[in-house]
């Protein structure tokens, strides 16, 4: 959700806001989710299904005039056609001017603290990554020295030209994700070694074959006197794919193999902003 859809939906009349305040056992989302419900349109989600619908319908009553609790605590079993087993406390408010101002800074927080991933390469599976990675909560840069390929990328994500794009390597803010897909082996090379050198990267993946990594690792331990950093790369990508090559099957494996990268927490065992913002947004 963006701040520019939140005041179109607004725009359209009076709204409730509907939160998960408490959420145990099994349930779709987590405490802290939100949905919009307004007279005819909803924006956001709490989880779908019967749960959804009842909130949805409470919400609506509400908006109309209608009498009702701000809270009510649903359990998701059989009355309402469900079979989770947990048990959903709603919260219903209206918005109003101060929570609009507090929702939109709420998702300007959240957007700004979506973790980073850096797609090198605007090619085949660069353009196919991007398109995948542009339906997820993350921010993704799309770099190529080509401004021709660029060009080319219609996915909604950021776009750069870099004449160094490991210069954006260096630049990127920590637990990052980078992916390396470039035209050229070479410039490949010193991209994944840059980004290698990134002690708090959350993924590095180069696109390849097995042969090419054994290339690079040799190449690296030329270059450095150690192939020990290629360990934490990921060549090839997509490496759990059942071998199909077409660049969308590659992009859809590729980009669960990074999202789930980006979900696991550092090795120190400490929670990241970035992870709890991917696992809650809209």
């Amino acid at each position: 959700m963006t701040e520019a859809e939140l005041l179109a939906f607004l725009a359209r009349g009076p709204a409730l806001r509907v939160t998960v305040a408490e959420a145990a056992g099994s349930t779709p989302r987590a405490a802290g989710t939100w949905m919009l419900v307004g007279r005819d349109a909803v924006l956001g989600t709490i989880g779908g299904g019967q749960l959804e619908l009842l909130a949805i319908d409470e919400g609506r009553k509400r908006l109309a005039g209608g009498a009702g609790p701000a809270a009510l605590s649903v359990a998701l079993g059989p009355e309402i056609c469900q079979c989770c087993g947990g048990r959903v406390g709603l919260r219903f408010d209206r918005v109003d001017d101060g929570l609009a101002a507090d929702l939109a800074g709420e998702i300007r927080d959240g957007l700004a603290a979506r973790p980073a991933i850096f797609l090198f390469g605007a090619g085949h599976v660069g353009r196919a990554m991007a398109a995948a990675l542009a339906l997820l909560p993350v921010r993704t840069v799309v770099s190529d020295t080509r401004p021709a390929e660029l060009a080319r990328v219609e996915a909604a994500v950021e776009t750069r030209l870099a004449a160094l794009p490991e210069a954006l390597v260096d630049a990127a803010p920590p637990r990052s994700a980078f992916l390396v897909l470039t035209h050229d082996h070479a410039l490949d090379f010193l991209i994944a070694a840059r980004a290698l050198g990134r002690s708090d990267a959350a993924y590095i993946g180069m696109i390849g074959s097995r042969t090419k990594r054994q290339a690079f690792e040799h190449w690296l331990e030329r270059t450095t006197g150690s192939r020990e950093p290629a360990r934490r790369l990921h060549c090839p990508i997509a490496a759990g794919s059942p071998g199909d090559k077409r660049p969308e099957v590659i992009a859809g494996f590729a980009a669960a193999e990074v999202l789930a990268a980006l979900l696991t927490p550092p090795a120190d065992g400490t929670a990241t902003r970035e992870a709890s913002d991917v696992r809650s947004a809209d």
